[in-house]
């Protein structure tokens, strides 16, 4: 569904590119993003301070909370993967709530960014296995039995690339859904009455599919750490 305005497309027609931005939002706003992200991280850094204020605390509560949650499904081995997870899960998280401000378009809305970052989180669960195991990371996709293993590293090597169409899928059904039941309603009911409850539902929303894209890769990548059976 195409949205009738989008506010960094019109800014791109300042410089000739505004059907290159409205055939592409997803990567607009996907850069916006991630400008907003490195800019918060730049100020979040200067001024982090030895007595921290009420925003630093806030932070440090659900950093230090993710990072122990993931600890505690990996182990200590898992640490080293979480910047990349963290970097993710802000990210989703940002991009889903994009969908709540007019003129906005989430970015994970977009299959093409969620099969993007699918990748990228699947393929980091194979590099730390490898890391971990070298070349017995092999025995992950084998199986128990000699005599059927062939069959066995089929069957997971689809399992594997099965995760990236999971995680692609889940999280471009739900935002672009949530975008659809938005411009029905608004269509229907109207704009005075939608706001507030659509509202409420797509924080929710966001936030769990931004967890449940913390958590899996999380879960893979403990998967990947263990010794194979």
């Amino acid at each position: 569904m195409e949205h009738p305005y989008l506010f960094l497309t019109s800014l791109f027609s300042l410089f000739g590119l505004e059907d290159w931005a409205g055939a592409h939002p997803h990567v607009t706003y996907m850069w916006f993003a991630m400008i907003i992200l490195v800019i918060l991280g730049w100020i979040g850094g200067k001024s982090v301070a030895l007595v921290p204020k009420t925003v630093q605390n806030v932070f440090e509560v659900i950093i230090s909370g993710l990072e122990e949650f993931m600890v505690g499904i990996t182990g200590e081995e898992g640490r080293d993967s979480y910047p990349l997870l963290l970097t993710v899960f802000l990210f989703v998280l940002l991009g889903n709530l994009f969908g709540l401000v007019p003129g906005f378009y989430p970015p994970t809305a977009s299959i093409n960014t969620t099969v993007a970052l699918a990748i990228i989180v699947v393929a980091w669960s194979h590099v730390i296995g490898v890391k971990k195991h070298g070349a017995k990371y092999i025995k992950h996709f084998l199986g128990p039995v000699p005599a059927l293993m062939p069959l066995f590293f089929v069957i997971e090597v689809i399992g594997h690339l099965a995760r990236v169409l999971s995680l692609t899928l889940r999280l471009f059904g739900n935002m672009m859904g949530h975008e659809l039941v938005v411009g029905i309603l608004l269509m229907l009911a109207g704009p005075l009455l939608v706001p507030l409850p659509i509202m409420a539902m797509g924080i929710l929303v966001s936030l769990i599919q931004a967890i449940v894209f913390f958590l899996l890769p999380t879960m893979y990548i403990a998967g990947a750490i263990e010794e194979a059976h």
